[in-house]
């Protein structure tokens, strides 16, 4: 029995060092702690004028596709959280709208760059306006996009290429010209500090590009193709502690998946394309049969999930694709 006893107090022993700050395991302890302080500080940001309390508080969001749907309501719950922004668009009247909203939602800076995201001087300009505007930047969200259907026996070269140019030629054109001021500022603050602050890349992909759709043989083909561009990214810019991530969004509530006869359309390169699907609303219907949440996804329920990737919660997710998608595909 006195043997037990004195195992006992061994162990007791044990676990009281490891959990006191004076004992043994406590300098291990400490060091950990130490550790984490020197990283602590990179999950903060100096504020400036604006919503100085919020999780964003004093970082710069850039948002691509920003004037409506997904891209709008990720803009407005950044705002909402105090982050400085820049928005791009292809509808300069809606995005110069979009810019005015997150303003008035807190956002202390917000600027606009209007535009083609796939034309040859896109990159540049955006990463220009962010060097002028911000002088640094934290999170990218590449969300720019649109659908262009057709089956694959009757679809042009023309109708193929514009899905891989916006889905993944633009995004990775982006994401280079960006660099020096992501993973090259990043490596900088490393050699200074030890420890660069966090900046994440948020692509947004499709379940059509995770599991592939019919009539969208080219959307499907761009979107899986920034699976592998965010995976890769992860693998290159995280010891600078660059994290990329994807979204694989399934049936959300934009002008994307609303039926085409309700007219909305865009142009591209002088042509019209008209947005939506046929049938849209019939279509709608069958697919909340098949979503275990029963319902069809909101903008802003899609916007959380980019929200949620590039805060510090997600500090230790990189080169994953999340599917938000109400559970389908499970």
């Amino acid at each position: 029995m006195q043997a037990e006893g004195d195992a006992s107090q061994r162990r007791l022993d044990v676990l009281t060092r490891h959990i006191t700050p004076g004992g043994t395991a406590g300098s291990s302890t400490r060091a950990v702690s130490q550790h984490e302080q020197s990283v602590a500080p990179t999950l903060q940001r100096q504020p400036t004028a604006g919503n100085n309390a919020g999780v964003f508080a004093g970082q710069v969001v850039v948002i691509t596709g920003a004037a409506k749907g997904i891209g709008e309501a990720a803009a407005l719950g950044f705002a909402k959280e105090g982050a400085q922004l820049l928005l791009t668009d292809l509808d300069a009247a809606a995005v110069e709208q979009a810019a005015a909203r997150c303003r008035q939602a807190g956002s202390p800076k917000v600027a606009v760059v209007a535009g083609d995201i796939t034309a040859a001087d896109a990159a540049a300009k955006i990463a220009g306006k962010i060097q002028a505007e911000f002088g640094r930047l934290d999170v990218l969200v590449n969300n720019a996009g649109y659908t262009w259907d057709g089956v694959i026996h009757k679809m042009g070269d023309k109708q193929w290429q514009a899905m891989l140019d916006v889905h993944v030629t633009a995004p990775f054109k982006l994401i280079q010209a960006v660099a020096p001021l992501m993973r090259e500022a990043a490596k900088r603050e490393q050699e200074r500090q030890g420890q660069a602050a966090p900046r994440s890349i948020i692509n947004i992909s499709s379940t059509s590009g995770t599991h592939g759709n019919a009539g969208q043989a080219n959307y499907a083909a761009g979107k899986a193709a920034i699976v592998g561009l965010t995976k890769t990214i992860a693998k290159e810019w995280g010891h600078v502690n660059v994290r990329c991530n994807a979204i694989a969004y399934g049936m959300i509530d934009t002008r994307l998946t609303r039926a085409k006869e309700g007219g909305e359309a865009i142009s591209i390169a002088g042509e019209k394309v008209q947005l939506g699907i046929p049938g849209g609303d019939v279509l709608r219907e069958l697919a909340v049969g098949t979503i275990p949440l029963a319902r069809i996804g909101t903008a802003e329920e899609a916007a959380g999930a980019i929200l949620m990737l590039a805060s510090p919660w997600a500090g230790y997710i990189t080169g994953q694709v999340l599917e938000v998608n109400g559970g389908s595909y499970m």
